[in-house]
């Protein structure tokens, strides 16, 4: 009896102690976003029903996270949806604190403008939640190991996921951004194209050239080519993906024409392009 009440009580101090590692990847991830006026604006004039799709493409998306990265080490499919649901409730409640206390959401006429600008700042603060176990917990040597073995046993789709995830992370924090719109007028042709060649420049050193912790070190019976048409390429148009779904979603392609929607997501794809490559890195 003894034993199984000291399990219980390690349990739930392990699980206290996840959801405050949660609170501060929130806080640590999401801050930038917090603080950013373009974030509050959207609230007022995104659509309803993109802002719901943002909502409800987030759950399955926490989801598949939290069973690699969750508040605990997670044996089930039901114990990721549970991490997945207790991070989207630690992000929408560390979300309307912030903006209360920035005075955000204080003096708001309606309570759909309020709950559209905590639902917004809650997407990428989930995000921050879960990462908060991966990035602010100890790592034990039996952890690392085990943490090796997972990532030789990582798929080719778990893969692209986690730089799916990488790129929406990056591309959230600049897409509500009025630079998006700005860099894509200015940018010419020329630029456009050096900018392409230069996400997929970076995206590919940046992970399997450099050999970062996490990254995927090229065998030297492989060529170089392999893993560009089998990662860099494939996370690239993902990133592009993610992009110009950003751009769609805070109403940033209204009224602009082909060249500079183009453009735009070009530029956004940037930052989402080292985000995915950087996503075995983070995540």
């Amino acid at each position: 009896m003894a034993e199984s009440a000291t399990q219980n009580s390690s349990k739930e101090t392990e699980f206290l102690t996840g959801l405050a590692r949660g609170v501060g990847g929130a806080l640590l991830f999401a801050l930038p976003m917090f603080m950013t006026m373009e974030m509050w604006f959207l609230g007022f004039y995104m659509s309803r029903e993109k802002l719901l799709l943002l909502g409800v493409l987030n759950i399955p998306l926490l989801v598949v996270l939290a069973k690699r990265v969750g508040f605990e080490k997670t044996s089930s499919w039901f114990e990721a949806i549970r991490d997945a649901v207790t991070a989207y409730g630690l992000a929408i409640i560390v979300s309307a604190a912030i903006l209360a206390l920035f005075g955000v959401i204080n003096d708001q006429v309606t309570t759909s403008t309020t709950v559209a600008k905590i639902a917004i700042q809650a997407v990428p603060a989930s995000i921050g939640a879960l990462l908060g176990r991966s990035q602010l917990g100890m790592h034990s040597e039996d952890d690392d190991e085990e943490d090796d073995d997972a990532e030789t046993e990582t798929s080719y789709f778990i893969e692209l996921f986690m730089m799916l995830v990488g790129a929406l992370f990056l591309a959230l924090n600049v897409a509500p951004t009025e630079e998006m719109i700005l860099i894509a007028y200015k940018i010419t042709p020329y630029q456009t194209l050096i900018t392409v060649l230069l996400s997929l420049t970076l995206m590919h050193g940046f992970v399997y050239a450099l050999h970062f912790k996490g990254g995927h070190g090229r065998s030297e019976d492989i060529a170089w080519w392999h893993t560009f048409i089998r990662f860099t390429i494939p996370g690239y148009v993902i990133a592009l993906g993610i992009s110009l779904y950003c751009l769609w979603s805070f109403e940033r392609l209204t009224g602009t024409s082909l060249s500079e929607i183009t453009a735009a997501v070009v530029i956004l794809c940037f930052p989402a392009a080292i985000g995915a490559a950087s996503a075995r890195l983070v995540l």
